[in-house]
């Protein structure tokens, strides 16, 4: 692509949108075009020619993949990328993902075609019988409780700021989502003659800072605590958090667990890491320093001490956006969590500076209850190498296989308690918000932001049916990203199944084989599924035969370049 001259004066607003988002460092516009794509195509055509600097175009059969490619992107890069679908019927189908998206934090510019308003000879008016019936209202009502902001295309000469202030909010503390409708008439419209475009005029807020008073508060309570605990859910790209948590709660002999984490933070083999349950750590600790966690523990389940203080802290700690949200905060602390901890660390030195060094019966305690605790794991993996074999066995054969560097996306599939992984950011896993096929087109995101890292997808039976597998085997074939598929073939929708025995554990439908809405019997031929766009594959029900599968799948990703796909039949529970 040439450099863009800086007297640049686009033709179409179409093209003001593609260069602006370009000049903003998004890479990649995942799209699923429809009849309001015209404008779009004719200045992608005409690139070929002029050689502007705009987004690479993917092609995506479906728009839940188009999303999960773009979260799955910033997931690996900390970049947000563009999505465009087709007017109101492909953004009711992308909704899902712009929820997952908003429930994780992830910035995406979300776009939708809307269908054309006049009825007569203008350019893009309305031709055809689809454009009456695709008309509403207000489309921008779909995704508008799940974005940051949104908006809707005027006139062409606001394409580009239009542009400058989505992005910029995106990106700003706590980042997320934001929207911009385009209806045919003004994407198609001309730019302003003798208007040069000009460079970005937005910039993103700057994160808000920790409060001195809020800091010393925490300090303190830190310093007089005698069980405290770290409760986290998820990071940053960057590494940013993964590298102050690690030194942190190493200096001060505090245990981090990551309860139900989105994005794994800290190695597995941290002498603080406790794993992915607080359980009777949460129970015992007189102070829980939660940070940025959506859900910290569950009171049903496991709820702090009555007595125990608690540090809630991240850009929005009280998560505004969710209507109803109990769990309770002895001090709020706005902050970008690694920031936070950096400033803290700092404020507890100036004020106890010898707490680092009185922490070594702590250690002691944490160290006896790791080694416990990883035996038990150990010992759970070991045991399920039959025929089915359990997840816990095919989770711990894949971390005993895989690089250390890969990534792994899971959904509904793999154990992270049996498996080990060398740092943060090599585990990721659905989004609170539970929009089931994220897994899958994640890791094509995430492919195709390093094809030179392995990306992983672990994925039930279900999770993979909800990914439209056809539609993400065709891309990952299109776009030559070799991803590994592990697919935790159980035959039913088992959180559906759990959930309800959970709730009814003395009812009729725990007692029965076969629990109404649950099964996924007959099992489809997975494997088929994926080598119909030429992967390798393979269907493994013998524990004794997965470390050789992996290792060939392995082998034809790095020689083949070419994506792979094991089926592994598990056990229901």
């Amino acid at each position: 692509m040439a450099e863009l001259p800086a007297d640049f004066i686009p033709q179409s607003a179409a093209e003001a949108v593609l260069v602006r988002l370009k000049q903003h460092g998004i890479d990649y516009l995942f799209a699923n075009a429809g009849t309001d794509f015209a404008p779009v195509i004719e200045t992608y055509a005409r690139n070929q020619q002029t050689e502007l600097p705009v987004p690479m175009p993917v092609t995506a059969p479906h728009e839940t993949a188009a999303v999960a490619m773009a979260h799955g992107y910033y997931l690996a890069t900390g970049k947000p990328q563009a999505v465009m679908v087709h007017v109101n019927v492909g953004l009711a189908n992308a909704l899902m993902g712009v929820i997952n998206a908003a429930s994780d934090n992830i910035p995406i510019f979300m776009m939708a075609g809307r269908t054309p308003s006049t009825e007569g000879a203008r350019l893009g008016a309305r031709s055809l019988p689809i454009h009456w019936g695709q008309d509403m209202r207000d489309q921008s009502s779909i995704v508008r409780e799940f974005v940051k902001w949104e908006y809707e295309l005027k006139s062409p000469e606001q394409a580009a700021d239009l542009i400058d202030r989505g992005y910029a909010i995106a990106m700003s503390e706590p980042r997320g989502p934001v929207y911009l409708g385009l209806p045919r008439e003004p994407l198609g419209g001309d730019w302003p003659k003798d208007t040069p475009l000009g460079p970005p005029r937005h910039a993103a807020s700057s994160p808000p800072a920790p409060d001195p008073e809020a800091l010393e508060t925490a300090a303190d309570l830190i310093a007089a605590a005698k069980k405290p605990l770290i409760i986290a859910q998820r990071g940053d790209p960057e590494g940013a958090l993964s590298q102050a948590l690690d030194v942190f709660c190493d200096r001060y002999a505090i245990p981090v667990a990551e309860f139900w984490p989105s994005c794994n933070l800290i190695a597995s083999n941290h002498p603080m890491h406790v794993g992915f349950d607080p359980g009777a750590m949460l129970a015992e600790a007189d102070l829980v320093i939660v940070l940025d966690a959506l859900v910290p523990w569950i009171d049903s389940g496991q709820r702090p001490n009555p007595d125990a203080e608690v540090i809630q802290i991240g850009p929005d700690p009280l998560f505004s956006r969710v209507p109803i949200r109990g769990f309770r905060s002895s001090l709020s602390l706005t902050a970008k969590p690694a920031d936070a901890l950096t400033v803290l660390s700092t404020v507890i030195e100036d004020r106890h500076a010898s707490l680092a060094g009185n922490s070594k019966q702590r250690r002691r305690d944490i160290a006896k209850f790791t080694d416990t605790r990883r035996d038990a794991a150990q010992a759970k993996a070991e045991s399920g190498g039959g025929c089915p074999m359990t997840p816990a066995f095919v989770s711990k054969c894949l971390s005993d296989t895989l690089p250390d560097d890969a990534r792994i996306f899971a959904e509904l599939g793999c154990d992270p308690s049996v498996m080990s992984f060398a740092g943060g950011n090599r585990y990721f896993s659905h989004a609170l918000a539970g929009g089931l096929g994220w897994g899958l087109p994640a890791a094509l995101g995430a492919a195709l932001a390093d094809r030179d890292r392995l990306a992983v997808a672990c994925i039930g039976d279900g999770s993979y049916m909800f990914a439209n597998p056809v539609a993400c085997h065709q891309i990952a074939e299109a776009n030559a990203l070799p991803v590994l598929t592990i697919v935790f073939n159980n035959g039913v929708w088992n959180a559906v199944r759990k959930t309800t025995k959970m709730m009814y554990p003395d009812g009729k439908a725990a007692r029965m084989n076969d629990m109404p809405m649950s099964s996924l019997e007959p099992s489809p031929d997975y494997a088929m599924i994926a080598a119909a766009s030429r992967a390798w594959s393979t269907t493994i029900a013998d524990g004794k035969e997965l470390a050789a599968a992996i290792a060939e799948a392995l082998k034809v990703i790095a020689t083949e370049r070419r994506q792979a796909m094991i089926e592994v039949m598990v056990t229901q529970d």
